[in-house]
């Protein structure tokens, strides 16, 4: 694949389709190694540090370790959280960049109230606030042209239609685990001695903010373990 080829592809999206049929064909680690050969610099990696987040994130830095890690603290993340993005920095050596939103915890609080209880639209600027600004300002001021990201088909209706390769606001996005399912994910995480997030033994199978996350129960289905079963997305990846 060659990079003239990604050149027209930014502006036909035939083309998007022809390289992104190609890279269907490959395993993750073709499509990461593809990345850095072909998509322009400067890559970036974002992660929530979430249930399964320790795959991509020892796949993508053993190919490349000074590649930059994002992660977006919006100030409500669990304590568990915390630690495992702490374990993980340690154990991978990661080159961990931290983005907080601008206005903090308690301001944004006193000015608007706890957002996450006002419904969707609640939500919405809630996540607008507390995760766009922030990851938009990450990859402004790291000057990304290639955002590489977890989005797995599997995970929710939303992104069953994910391709391993987007582009989104004039950069590209790959997702080099799109068509991984969990069992994918076990098997590498127990390949390479990797762990889940401290959460998952609870019944938590997605992980974001304190107040918007629950643990999988009987008569839910994993989308309805986040934002109240309102919406699967916070506007990161798609917009909610």
């Amino acid at each position: 694949m060659s990079v003239p080829d990604l050149v027209s592809a930014a502006e036909d999206e035939r083309a998007r389709g022809e390289i992104n049929a190609w890279l269907e064909r490959r395993d993750a680690a073709a499509r990461l190694a593809w990345a850095w050969e072909h998509l322009p610099g400067a890559h970036v990696l974002s992660s929530s540090f979430g249930a399964q987040s320790a795959a991509l994130l020892h796949l993508a830095t053993r190919q490349r370790p000074a590649l930059p890690v994002v992660l977006i603290d919006t100030g409500y993340l669990f304590p568990e959280t915390y630690r495992f993005a702490d374990h993980l920095t340690e154990r991978l050596a990661l080159q961990l960049h931290v983005y907080r939103p601008q206005l903090g915890v308690a301001w944004m609080e006193a000015r608007h109230g706890r957002l996450w209880e006002d419904g969707p639209d609640g939500l919405r600027r809630y996540n607008r606030l507390r995760k766009i600004e922030p990851m938009r300002r990450a990859l402004d001021e790291l000057d990304a042209r290639t955002w590489i990201a977890g989005l797995r088909r599997s995970q929710s209706r939303t992104r069953a239609g994910s391709q391993v390769l987007e582009l989104r606001d004039g950069r590209w996005k790959l997702h080099p685990l799109v068509d991984w399912s969990d069992r994918d994910v076990w098997t590498y995480l127990r390949r390479h001695e990797l762990p889940y997030h401290p959460l998952w033994e609870r019944g938590y199978v997605s992980i974001g903010d304190v107040h918007t996350t629950r643990a999988l129960a009987d008569g839910l289905s994993p989308e309805d373990t986040r934002f109240f079963g309102l919406g699967r997305e916070c506007g990161l990846h798609y917009d909610t």
